[in-house]
């Protein structure tokens, strides 16, 4: 008997990967666009959209066991970005909008998610849509524990539901 050992969310043509920490405010974004996602989704969809909660320090290790044997085609990351927007504001980012950060600190907290996005890209023995749902923050409570987002941010988690289902229903929003 033969064995993969390809985790069961690389075997769905499409990802949305959440990125951050729910105990610290608004850095939880990610988390309640998942929630969110779970409740909206039709089972026929969830069959090939894997729904994946990476935490805060999770998503290279997540992304870095992309191989020959995984179906992966589309990648959405969502996450709070600092653009220097108005709190709350979503923008969308593709691959040539990520900065090419020279990485040489082998340290899974202080890897930037575009030095594993460009080598997951790169390498994949297939193509990958990669799009990053990126919502401006408000404010960031580590290390204080607020559970809740801030309004501005809440505000956003629709939106942002919107723009992922648009994309996974093959009518992307630019």
């Amino acid at each position: 008997m033969e064995y993969s050992l390809t985790p069961s969310y690389l075997l769905k043509e499409n990802m949305v990967l959440a990125c951050g920490n729910i105990l610290f405010a608004d850095d939880g974004f990610s988390v309640h666009v998942i929630e969110k996602l779970q409740e909206i989704l039709t089972e026929e969809e969830k069959e090939n959209i894997a729904l994946v909660d990476a935490g805060a320090g999770a998503p290279q290790q997540v992304l870095t066991l992309i191989d020959s044997e995984s179906k992966t085609k589309k990648i959405i990351v969502v996450d709070i970005i600092d653009y220097g927007l108005e709190p709350g504001e979503i923008k969308i980012l593709t691959m040539e909008d990520l900065p090419k950060p020279d990485h040489t600190k082998v340290d899974s907290h202080d890897w930037p998610l575009s030095t594993t996005m460009y080598r997951v890209v790169r390498d994949s023995p297939r193509e990958i849509d990669f799009k990053v749902v990126g919502c401006q923050k408000k404010y960031v409570s580590e290390p204080d524990v607020v559970l809740e987002l801030s309004e501005e941010v809440q505000n956003a988690v629709d939106v942002a539901v919107d723009i992922v289902l648009s994309e996974l229903r093959g009518k992307p929003i630019n």
